[in-house]
């Protein structure tokens, strides 16, 4: 098992202002920015840098000036071939020579994402975009049982769009199932950057816990996916699906395997009295202070079935002070259930 903390490391770098609280919120944030974006294409020498108001912006054919992000600057700094800190030292003026002098001339162009008066990003000729509404609609037509988790103590709640790129943790709440003895619950990570910055990604797990900085905990059956945007990169959004679909899938029937243990639990006895029962439950490691304790509330839940017997201990082991020790004794108390499946 491994711990995973891809969450926790976006929860760190994201502002109020990129965090979302429902995946139906960041969709509609990403369709609206998709609706007022435009691509650009232009040759690099037609690009005009100029000043308005003391700050760098640049002239493209059809339009008047436009601004840049940090983001887009630091990719015309590229286009360019100088560098962003170097440029950074310049004033203004200075800045747009250089940048005047140093832009390249060619026949293939550039392509530009503008919004509103502002360039968002700059790419060469070989650059597909994936539209982060593309992929959110992916997500809520595959994984609509998924929600992000519980909100961390500093605000994050899982789900971030920035200038730069777009996150979701989600999970499952209600798809706790027992692998080995253990519980775990379905989630997933997945991300995406109209702009250049990242590649389009998902990681897919199984997990026992999220702390409130959204570390996930002992993680297994953690399944990777990424793919550059490039030509093909809206395959990805098929592989995606494929990978979720196939997630949720393994739920389901590792849930209905659970569900049928449970249902044969409760009509399953340990033994005839309660004498054969503390012997059955003391080979398993339960001490003799729970058993007498369970075995007085099993009996007045209908008997000693193994689903009774479960419930009682699980009841028990809740009153203990020590986190590693109530652990443990769950641990026992939870492989109890695999006895349905040999009666």
């Amino acid at each position: 098992m491994v711990s995973l903390t891809r969450a926790n490391r976006e929860l760190y770098r994201r502002g109020p202002d990129e965090t979302f609280h429902t995946l139906k919120d960041l969709h509609e944030h990403c369709r609206q920015e998709r609706q007022y974006s435009t691509d650009v294409w232009q040759l690099p020498q037609t690009l005009q840098p100029s000043l308005c108001d003391g700050e760098l912006t640049v002239t493209l054919e059809k339009n008047d000036g436009v601004g840049l992000t940090d983001w887009s600057f630091t990719q015309l700094c590229r286009l360019a071939g100088i560098s962003k800190d170097t440029v950074n030292r310049f004033n203004p003026d200075t800045a747009r020579l250089a940048f005047r002098d140093t832009l390249p001339s060619g026949e293939k162009p550039v392509q530009l994402l503008t919004t509103g008066k502002t360039i968002r990003s700059v790419h060469g000729v070989s650059y597909t975009r994936l539209w982060n509404a593309e992929l959110i609609e992916t997500l809520r037509d595959v994984a609509s049982d998924f929600t992000p988790p519980q909100t961390a103590y500093t605000g994050g709640t899982g789900l971030y769009c920035g200038e730069q790129d777009m996150f979701c943790f989600l999970i499952d709440p209600t798809g706790w199932i027992e692998i080995d003895g253990e519980a775990f619950a379905p989630g997933f990570f997945v991300w995406n950057s109209e702009v250049g910055r990242r590649s389009l990604g998902l990681q897919t797990f199984w997990f026992q816990r999220v702390c409130q900085n959204h570390i996930v905990w002992d993680a297994v059956e953690v399944v990777e996916f990424s793919r550059k945007h490039t030509a093909n990169v809206r395959d990805g959004l098929l592989e995606i699906r494929r990978h979720i679909e196939a997630l949720v899938a393994k739920r389901d029937a590792r849930r209905d395997k659970f569900a049928e243990v449970l249902k044969q639990a409760m009509h399953t006895r340990l033994g005839s009295d309660a004498d054969e029962v503390s012997k059955e439950l003391g080979k398993h490691g339960i001490p003799q202070h729970f058993i007498k304790d369970a075995l007085e509330i099993a009996r007045t839940q209908g008997g000693f079935t193994i689903f009774a017997l479960v419930d009682a201990l699980t009841r028990l082991t809740q009153r203990m002070n020590f986190v590693a020790d109530r652990a443990e004794y769950d641990l026992k108390v939870g492989q109890l259930l695999s006895l349905a499946l040999a009666a």
